[in-house]
């Protein structure tokens, strides 16, 4: 399976209330623009998932447009980020986290299409 990538972002800075006309014009959701932090995450179906990159700041927004680029899902859960912010990239997710990223993929998978059968295709 190719690597899947989820990103969670969490829209800590609420100061950026007003963005300029040229971020509001490309579909990003309000919530997004204002995202202060941002986890991304690659699962290749065989290891835990892992810390593919993380940020804050423009970091994060660079993050998240790269994903919405790149038809990345983006899922926003303020606490999970702040959980995940802790880890290195590279860092596999601890196992208390399975489950709630488990859910998410899961989630993902059927917006996609994807069942468990066809997944050993990707």
């Amino acid at each position: 399976m190719s690597n899947e990538d989820i990103n969670n972002q969490t829209n800590q800075n609420q100061d950026n209330q007003n963005q300029s006309n040229s971020k509001e014009s490309c579909s990003i959701p309000e919530s997004l623009l204002q995202a202060s932090e941002a986890v991304a995450l690659s699962y290749d179906g065989i290891t835990a998932p892992t810390v593919s990159a993380r940020g804050e700041d423009e970091l994060a927004q660079a993050i998240i447009q790269l994903a919405i680029q790149h038809q990345v899902p983006v899922y926003e859960n303020a606490s999970l980020t702040r959980w995940l912010s802790q880890l290195d990239v590279g860092d596999e997710i601890p196992q208390q986290l399975y489950q709630v990223i488990a859910e998410i993929l899961a989630f993902v998978y059927r917006l996609e299409g994807k069942t468990p059968d066809s997944a050993d295709q990707l």
